[in-house]
Formats: C-alpha cells, sequence, structure tokens
C-alpha cells in the first residue's frame, strides 16, 4: 500500500476529465492536479519547449511526493513521456498508448481516425502507437488546433462549435472511419456535439477514461493502491490567474473545485 497522492498535470483545465476518471475508478486515491495554465496552450509550442516544461512540473510534482505521474495532455505526452520516464525514477504514463491501444481493441474496419493539437498531430505519436498494436490499421489525422480553446472558453455545443467540428470532420467521414481518437483531455467535453457530426456509429474513444484503466493496473501490479477510504484530500494548482480555474474547472472535473492554489513555475 502506499498512501501518496498521484499527480497528474495538463496545459490547461482539460486534464481534469482525466482526474476526474481517476477519481471514479480509483476512488480512494488523493491527487494533485496541476494545470499550466500561465503557459497555454501547448498545440502550438516547439517539441523542446514541451520537454523543458514537463520536466518542470515533473520535478515539482516529486517534490510534492506524489507515487505516480499521469501527463494529461497530448501534446506534451508525445513530446516529452519518453525522455521522462528515462530520466525520472517516479512511473509516468502519458494519454496516447492507452487510447490507441484502446481504438486498436474496438475497430472493426481498421480504419481509424485522430482529432487534436498541431504538436500531437505533428508527432504523428498515434499513428505509430496504433500500429503497435494492430500493424494493418489505417490511421488518418486531422489538425483541430481551436477546439481545445472552445473547451476551455467553456463552448461545448451550439452552431458555431458544429461548424467548426463539421469542417474538421468532413475528411475523416470521407476516410470511413469507424472508431475515433479524442486526441486531446479537452474534447471528452465536446464528445456529444463530435457524436452528433461524426455519426453514432463511429466509437469515440477517450485517452482519459483509458489513461485512467491503466493507473489502476499499474497501481495494482505494484501494490501501490491507497487502501483507505478515508480522508480524500484533492488540490489542484494553476500557474496562471485561478479564477477562469475555479470558475469552468468543476464543470470539467464534474464536481465542486473550492480552492486552487496559484504556483508559478520557470
Amino acid at each position: 500500500m502506499n498512501d501518496k497522492p498521484i499527480g497528474i498535470f495538463d496545459s490547461g483545465i482539460g486534464g481534469l476529465t482525466v482526474a476526474s476518471e481517476v477519481m471514479r475508478q480509483l476512488p480512494n486515491e488523493n491527487i494533485i492536479y496541476f494545470g499550466d495554465t500561465a503557459r497555454f496552450p501547448y498545440g502550438p509550442r516547439s517539441a523542446e519547449e514541451l520537454k523543458k516544461f514537463v520536466f518542470q512540473i515533473v520535478n515539482f510534482l516529486q517534490n510534492e511526493e506524489v507515487k505516480f505521474i499521469v501527463i494529461a495532455c497530448n501534446s506534451a505526452s508525445s513530446a516529452a513521456l519518453e525522455v521522462a520516464q528515462e530520466h525520472f525514477d517516479i512511473p509516468v504514463i502519458g494519454v496516447v498508448e492507452p487510447g490507441a491501444r484502446a481504438a486498436a481493441q474496438v475497430t472493426r474496419n481498421h480504419r481509424i481516425g485522430v482529432i487534436g493539437t498541431q504538436a500531437t498531430i505533428s508527432s504523428s505519436a498515434y499513428v505509430k502507437a496504433v500500429r503497435t498494436f494492430d500493424a494493418g490499421a489505417r490511421v488518418f489525422q486531422q489538425v483541430t488546433p481551436e477546439l481545445a480553446d472552445f473547451v476551455e472558453n467553456g463552448e461545448l455545443s451550439g452552431k458555431k462549435a458544429e461548424d467548426m467540428i463539421k469542417r474538421y470532420s468532413n475528411s475523416l467521414i470521407e476516410a470511413d472511419i469507424d472508431t475515433l481518437i479524442l486526441g486531446c483531455t479537452h474534447y471528452p467535453l465536446l464528445s456529444k456535439t463530435i457524436q452528433k457530426i461524426i455519426g453514432e456509429e463511429v466509437i469515440l474513444i477517450s485517452s482519459a477514461e483509458e489513461a485512467a484503466k491503466e493507473v489502476g493496473e499499474i497501481l495494482a501490479r505494484k501494490d501501490h493502491k491507497r487502501k483507505n477510504k478515508i480522508p480524500q484530500t484533492h488540490r489542484f494548482i494553476s500557474s496562471g490567474d485561478k479564477s477562469k480555474f475555479l470558475e469552468l474547472g468543476s464543470r470539467f472535473l464534474g464536481k465542486e473545485i473550492r480552492v486552487v492554489e496559484e504556483i508559478k513555475l520557470g
């Protein structure tokens, strides 16, 4: 048993979808969530910038004595997961591999779509990951740079959001995909609108849900699950203005956030 908290971080508040799934699937665990809102968005950043940010945040979370770290950001996972795993002794996972595995398991026609930020799509991380699980799969990628901003601004439905998603979905619909990976932890909050546009027959894969499953499996193998049911202590930290985090964070998490700490990095 290990009572230390799980560390989860993202470029903003989108990674709270991962935190929410971890809380649902592992209700005894404590969480420290770090949202790098001062440097959001990560999507247009270079790989070198993202590696620097990841190392800063992992170092910070290590100093907070977490037992496990989830890079709850597809852009950061794509750019820096491997080097972080090599550099740090603490277990670190990302969100790309769990999502890719789930997509490979459920696809029927081996035609899988991925939507994500520029950094995620440019890295082809999902293409490589999917093909490790299904060598015959065809992966169709689509950059969707504005969608994370829609979510951060609380625009989860309506004509403007639908028109944006329609524009991005045309090529994926033409490719006859039967599975779509939501390659950004912000996107699960748009899942209803995305499903409406892409079609009910297409299976949506949330990397948030799949990453939470992997956390549980690894903690179980290491016998590091927290057995105590009480007290639970979750901390929420922002590198930027905490007012927006407080305003929208509860919607992402699915439960009320009362306190957000503000801590500057870098």
